[in-house]
């Protein structure tokens, strides 16, 4: 009978020691995907910013109405990425990059539809220079 007892409190240990090492796997768990979450958002702020840096190199004398569209294709499409990571980053970071792409689409869809490469490059050059300041800001607080 004194066996008995002893057993219990085994198996009262081994179901306290499974579940105190559940909830450690279970934050192992969380801080991984926290982390992945974390360098997917760096890879996209990183891709954000050099399509971006392509649309603002682009010569205004030679860029033609197409080249132009492309490389602001090519911002919306890593904006997207960014936006599905958007709560990584701090709220001030978030507003910025976030008002700072807006804006830039705004720009290029108020374009009249004859608006020649020049003067798309010429309009849009203030909205491409605050994207480009509001994701290194975000890429710098993210420590990418």
């Amino acid at each position: 009978m004194k066996r008995l007892p002893l057993i219990g409190v085994l198996c009262v240990s081994a179901v306290f020691g499974l579940a105190a090492c559940s909830d450690n796997k279970d934050e192992n768990a969380a801080e991984e995907q926290a982390t992945q979450a974390a360098a997917d958002l760096c890879t996209d702020l990183n891709a954000l910013k050099a399509d971006n840096a392509k649309l603002k190199a682009l010569n205004p004398s030679s860029a033609t109405k197409d080249q132009v569209k492309d490389a602001y294709d090519a911002v919306q499409k890593d904006w997207s990425n960014v936006k599905e990571n958007l709560t990584k980053m701090k709220q001030a970071q978030q507003e910025a990059v976030k008002d700072a792409a807006e804006n830039l689409k705004k720009g290029y869809e108020a374009l009249p539809g004859d608006t020649t490469g020049k003067d798309a490059l010429t309009k849009l050059q203030p909205q491409i220079q605050k994207l480009d300041e509001a994701s290194t800001d975000a890429s710098t607080g993210l420590k990418c």
